[in-house]
């Protein structure tokens, strides 16, 4: 019997249905070996040479293998058809070859780009070897990545007070969060005005139309300043007549969109579905490895890790069936369309992202399916439908309306979809920005020369809008263009930045944390060239190209290597105050801009007699004053905006309200671990009340009320209508909760632990219990065990979320992420908490058995026996039961 190496328990289960009884199908559960955490695992001097660690979850792994290739004559490697898949079935290869079982087996690579029976059965018929170029091209990448975090790291964490870490990719993409902040907060609002005059033509429909021009002159975005401008420009309209001077029509085209790439589709399940990039490659996992279509087993997209937009001609062949018998022959363009791919080597696999069978309807299936796989799956068919539909038709108006002494003109605008094409079945949501979506204004029909009837006119006051912040479908697309990155990359990146703290997300959008901004200060003073856009993109070409084999691997490793470590010898030289001064003036403009009145922009606004400058503590960096410890004023590395708190605090505590039970003052301060309220003061030994503020909450939103209510936490919200025991609202150390007897509940916002009502409390109490008693209410099902076939399932607990198999509960590390935990991962931890339970525990010297051995000791001395230890007499009914 053959063997089968697949990475996942899912596919292994589909392929193996597809292969029958001659071949075994096995699950490596990803890569069985890495490059050991430690210094030494990639050694420069040795040309290179690296140490690989076969990782303790892969040996059993690889014990099944070696069981299963006795009596073999092939064993063949089906991994994913990329660079990361490529380099798991060479690391299986080599790790066999060492251990010498392979003698008289032929190893055979087959690669497949959807798991259907036609697509393995195809590969399986045309096998390969395993790919040079492609491992060649892994291996360079995974040295930078150890080199440059190895390497780099040790200097932050010497030279930077609170830094954890930089990485190759990373640290660029964290640059670009960093600098968008900056503009964000350089930016100055500037003022504008737009004059609007509402209409009617001569057979009495409405429209409006925007002042273009005048005294003669045409208007930019800024002529028109404030409110006097925009009332004079108001009056000129409003004292002439108009006729239409001018119509133009013009009918334009609007193709469709290529079908996905991984980074298309992340940014499209962003904006459509609120997917996070680690979802959406988790959802799109599941679908392309096989779901259960009522006992068959078939997956339902191709490889979802690609940056190629190239469809297969029966691809584009089932597209253009479904298209005629679905919407018609309008809706069908003459020829196919073929889309070229714009990355200068897609190798990463073979085709777009599109579903494995066009002809699987996503309604068809809807049942089959959870609800995020269904609406990942009805993402991919539309869009590769719409791929091959016909191009939108645009009929785009614009009349110039005169008066008539030629010195004020104004614009009215419309368009109208003439035939919708491919957007009766897709549309991005940029459509409607651009003039052609459901938003559309429409004009009525204007003739040239005659006469229009003003019915009103208003003049609008605008500020202009900083840079967005980005999300992740923006930052994404972002690093797409600048060349950062690959597809198999993006979401691992976007996830590495919050797990260290240098960036958070709030309302969708990236902020950098005071610990990222100043990783990338001291990057781009000390480290410029490596955080470069232009130079992080031509390594991702280099190593393109080391794929491609138009490159050896360690020559672009020596060219590197040689460089950076020279850059990194001169920083470590320098003292950590040195990195500090040359971080403070490199931060000087951006952080200290000069004040409105004018003076000292470094003077502290605490005690006006200090310096401002950057500071580093237990926690990271801080703007503090030079006269630290008679002033402690003391801001967040950020832009002073407003009214300056920091400088009120630090001359001391800022009084909120006076207690109306004690008439105590109650006051907020700042203390090692952010602001706090506090009542009174200390008398003898009796502190006074306190109350930590939640992180992000300024003292704007701390009235008295809001003060008495967070001093008075935890609260009882009422009698629970059931049992009658009371609930308990509060904010805790992982913030809001409500509480039942046993039952906790987690509330989304700190506001509601103090205004949340009884109904809506037990309402979420109720489904919190739900969701502990019933396995239908976990967070998620990963799928079956792959030793017994029992369901593992995610829960949240009391502690946080744990993942359960049968009776063994396996509580999930702080620094996992929940949305990207897989199968696999959740395996992996099951199996180490079985091992832990099963580890028995060492031999302890009990008391008893210490006395017993201290009185032989001392009956051995004296000559006699050792006398026995007493026991008590049993008492009651227990002498005469055998229980």
């Amino acid at each position: 019997m053959d063997v089968v190496i697949v990475e996942s328990p899912a596919k292994a289960k589909t392929i193996n249905k597809y292969l029958g009884n001659g071949y075994r199908v096995l699950a490596s559960y990803g890569h069985v070996r890495d490059l050991p955490a430690k210094e030494g695992s990639v050694l420069p001097d040795a040309d290179f040479a690296m140490t690989w660690q076969v990782d303790a979850r892969a040996e059993k792994q690889l014990g099944e293998i070696a069981k299963a290739l006795k009596g073999a004559k092939t064993i063949y490697l089906a991994t994913d058809p990329d660079r990361e898949g490529e380099a798991i079935s060479w690391h299986i290869e080599e790790i066999l070859r060492q251990r010498d079982l392979l003698d008289a087996i032929e190893v055979k690579r087959v690669v497949f780009n959807q798991v259907t029976a036609k697509a393995v059965r195809e590969a399986f018929a045309h096998p390969r070897r395993v790919d040079d170029d492609l491992v060649e091209a892994y291996l360079a990448r995974r040295a930078l990545d150890y080199l440059v975090g190895f390497t780099l790291s040790p200097v932050l964490w010497r030279k930077l007070p609170g830094a954890r870490s930089a990485g190759r990719v990373q640290s660029v993409a964290l640059r670009l969060v960093c600098e968008r902040e900056a503009e964000i907060e350089a930016f100055k609002t500037r003022e504008y005005w737009t004059v609007e005059m509402q209409a009617a033509s001569a057979r009495g429909e409405a429209f409006s139309a925007r002042l273009t021009h005048l005294d003669g002159g045409k208007l930019d975005k800024f002529t028109l300043p404030d409110a006097d401008a925009a009332a004079h420009a108001r009056a000129a309209v409003e004292s002439r007549e108009f006729t239409v001077a001018r119509v133009e029509r013009k009918r334009t085209k609007r193709n469709p969109y290529p079908p996905f790439i991984t980074s298309t589709l992340q940014q499209e399940a962003s904006r459509k579905l609120g997917f996070s990039a680690t979802k959406t490659m988790r959802v799109a996992q599941r679908l392309y490895e096989g779901v259960d279509l009522g006992g068959e087993t078939v997956g339902l997209i191709t490889y979802m890790r690609t940056d190629s937009v190239v469809l297969s001609g029966e691809a584009i062949a089932a597209c253009r069936d479904m298209i005629g018998r679905s919407f018609g022959p309008d809706y069908l363009p003459e020829t196919p369309r073929v889309y070229k791919t714009k990355a200068k080597n897609a190798q990463e696999a073979h085709e777009a992202i599109r579903p494995a069978d066009l002809f699987s309807d996503p309604r068809e299936v809807r049942t089959y399916l959870a609800a995020d796989e269904f609406r990942l799956y009805d993402l991919i068919w539309k869009r590769t439908m719409a791929s091959e539909m016909a191009s939108a038709e645009i009929d785009q108006i614009a009349a110039d309306l005169a008066s008539p002494d030629g010195r004020v003109c104004l614009r009215a605008t419309g368009s109208t979809v003439a035939f919708d094409g491919f957007l009766k079945l897709y549309r991005e949501d940029r459509d409607d920005a651009d003039g052609d979506g459901d938003a559309n204004r429409r004009l009525p029909e204007l003739n040239e020369g005659e006469a229009v009837r003003r019915t009103g006119v208003a003049a609008d006051q605008h500020f202009t809008q900083p840079p967005p912040r980005y999300t992740e479908a923006s930052l994404v697309k972002t690093m797409e263009e600048v060349g950062i990155g690959r597809p198999s990359t993006y979401a691992s990146i976007l996830q590495v930045l919050q797990t260290r703290d240098y960036v958070r997300l709030e309302k969708r959008r990236f902020i950098p944390e005071d610990r990222g901004r100043i990783v990338t200060a001291f990057l781009t003073n000390f480290f410029r060239r490596y955080v470069e856009y232009d130079f992080t993109a031509k390594l991702e070409e280099q190593l393109d190209d080391i794929s491609g084999g138009r490159i050896g691997w360690k020559e672009v490793l020596r060219t590197f290597w040689s460089s950076f470590f020279a850059a990194v010898e001169e920083t470590s030289e320098l003292t950590g105050q040195a990195v500090r001064e040359a971080l403070d003036e490199a931060l000087s403009e951006h952080f200290f801009p000069p004040p409105a009145e004018g003076g000292d922009r470094r003077l502290c606004p605490g005690c006006e007699e200090g310096r401002l400058a950057l500071k580093f503590g237990r926690h990271g960096a801080f703007i503090g004053c030079s006269a630290y410890p008679e002033c402690r004023y003391t801001r967040a590395l950020k832009v002073a905006d407003g009214e300056d708190t920091g400088a009120a605090l630090a001359a001391g505590p800022l009084m909120i309200g006076h207690d109306p039970e004690s008439g105590s003052e109650v006051t907020l301060r700042r203390g090692p671990y952010g602001l706090y309220l506090q009542v009174g003061e200390p008398e003898g030994k009796v502190k006074p009340k306190r109350a930590g503020v939640p992180e992000g909450w300024g003292p704007d939103e701390l009235d008295l009320r809001t003060a008495l209510g967070l001093l008075a936490l935890p609260r009882e919200v009422g009698p629970h209508p059931q049992d009658g025991k009371p609930i308990e609202a509060g904010i805790g150390r992982y913030g809001p909760y409500l509480r039942h007897g046993g039952i906790y509940a987690r509330l989304e916002d700190p506001r509601d632990a103090l205004s949340i009502g009884l109904n809506h409390a037990v309402t979420i109490i109720a489904e919190k219990g739900k969701s502990r008693r019933g396995a239908s209410n976990a967070l998620r099902e990963f799928g079956a065990h792959p030793e017994d076939g029992k369901p593992v399932r995610l829960y949240d607990g009391r502690y946080g979320p744990y993942v359960k198999h049968g009776r063994v509960n396996a509580t999930l590390p702080k620094d996992m992420d929940v949305d990207s935990l897989t199968l696999d991962d959740a395996v992996a931890l099951i199996a180490a908490k079985s091992a832990r339970r099963k580890t028995p525990a060492k031999p302890s010297r009990r008391k008893g058995a210490a006395n017993s051995s201290r009185r032989k000791s001392a009956a051995k001395k004296s000559g006699g026996e050792a006398k026995p230890k007493r026991t008590a007499k049993p008492r009651g009914r227990a002498t005469a039961s055998a229980d």
